[in-house]
């Protein structure tokens, strides 16, 4: 089973250069498997790119909709972060031996326990997902 990371979703839904791998990877697999933590990436990444005008409000909202109605459409099976997760990524971080963000951390602690291949776009992600023995597929290289 495929975890997928917020990379990959903000690839899908927005005009972007690997948007059709995503696209590609995410129509072979039935109900790809997320966390709770993604709607919030999510909507980061769309309010970073309005920031940075990249992308106006008024197409930021149609893709928010868009990704709305998937996620209460159940096309995600949407995965609670739960305290173990926190617990695993906090202990992860605490070791100072990689440059692990507290987001990506917490994403490879829900792939771990929960047996899951992180699927990624981002090249770092994938080489801490490596490192920590945690099987990932970087999908510019599917």
């Amino acid at each position: 089973m495929y975890y997928i990371d917020t990379s990959v979703i903000v690839a899908y839904y927005c005009p972007e250069a690997l948007a059709d791998k995503a696209e590609e990877f995410l129509s072979k697999i039935d109900r790809p498997n997320i966390s709770s933590l993604t709607e919030v990436e999510f909507f980061s990444a769309l309010s970073r790119k309005i920031r940075n005008k990249e992308m106006d409000a008024k197409t930021a909202r149609k893709i928010s909709a868009k990704f709305l109605s998937h996620l209460e459409g159940n096309y995600f099976h949407c995965l609670p972060v739960a305290a173990n997760h926190y617990s695993l990524a906090g202990n992860w971080i605490s070791q100072f031996t990689l440059p692990l963000k507290s987001l990506d951390a917490l994403h490879l602690a829900i792939a771990s326990c929960e047996n899951f291949i992180i699927v990624t776009l981002d090249h770092q992600l994938y080489q801490n997902a490596r490192k920590l023995d945690i099987e990932a597929m970087l999908l510019d290289a599917f």
